[in-house]
């Protein structure tokens, strides 16, 4: 329960994560138009992904704007950090994510199991 509220219900908590996005997303505003652009698409894509509070989904967030703020600075076409199947690394970089889909077949594998009296499946 204590993980709720700290989460939830912690309001300086919330306050200081809201500013800190309002800072990052200033710097996506200030990456040249095709990294704008892909970091846009990424970050629609993966929230469909996010599970509980999304302070996970943040920091990969975060990462992948100093990826891409390096990147840049090195003159690297967006293309270049990313690979041409930009669904492949979002999947990398929510590989050690909660991720809703993961809710889904834990919760998949339970009730088979539950039903078929099996153990737990995986």
């Amino acid at each position: 329960m204590s993980e709720f509220f700290d989460n939830y219900l912690n309001i300086p908590k919330m306050l200081k994560s809201k500013r800190e996005y309002k800072e990052r997303m200033a710097r996506v505003e200030a990456m040249p138009e095709d990294y704008r652009f892909v970091f846009k698409k990424i970050q629609s894509h993966m929230w469909m992904f996010a599970a509980g509070s999304g302070y996970d989904m943040l920091k990969i967030h975060y990462d992948l704007i100093e990826l891409f703020e390096s990147g840049a600075a090195e003159g690297k076409r967006v293309l270049e950090i990313t690979g041409n199947d930009i669904a492949g690394f979002c999947e990398e970089l929510l590989r050690n994510v909660k991720t809703y889909t993961e809710d889904w077949r834990v919760k998949l594998n339970r009730e088979v199991a539950e039903k078929l009296g099996k153990g737990e499946l995986r």
